[in-house]
């Protein structure tokens, strides 16, 4: 295998991209959380805790992607400079696991998205029997 600087500069741009839609998801759950706390403490409806319960988790979840896809980038980094510094055993194993961190990142990624999406699927059951009693 051809092992050169450039191979783990492949990661750079794949890990910006996803560093920036994580940094979204989190914007985006950090505007609705303001929300519903702002809605609960006007009308103190109880139903609002699960939702609240439920995006605690899912920032959790985006705190260790973000967390992963950080650790990865910086791995790729340390694997370019030993890589520049002549390290070539050191370095693969570096992007390895740099390799392995991205791939849990990646996993959490789907996990949140599962969430997200039952939390969504639920609200949509929710609006589909509030109809059906009308």
């Amino acid at each position: 295998m051809d092992f050169s600087l450039t191979t783990p500069a492949l990661l750079f741009p794949t890990v910006s991209l996803l560093l920036l839609a994580y940094t979204n998801r989190f914007l985006t759950l950090a505007t609705i959380i303001r929300n519903l706390y702002n809605q609960y403490h006007n009308s103190q409806d109880k139903t609002l805790l699960p939702q609240i319960d439920n995006l605690r988790h899912r920032v959790y979840l985006i705190k260790n992607m973000q967390i992963f896809g950080v650790l990865s980038l910086l791995l790729c980094v340390i694997s370019m400079f030993a890589l520049f510094a002549g390290w070539m055993m050191t370095s693969q194993w570096l992007f390895a696991i740099a390799l392995i961190l991205m791939m849990i990142s990646l996993a959490i990624s789907l996990r949140e998205l599962q969430i997200s999406s039952g939390a969504l699927d639920l609200l949509l059951t929710d609006l589909e029997e509030h109809e059906k009693t009308n």
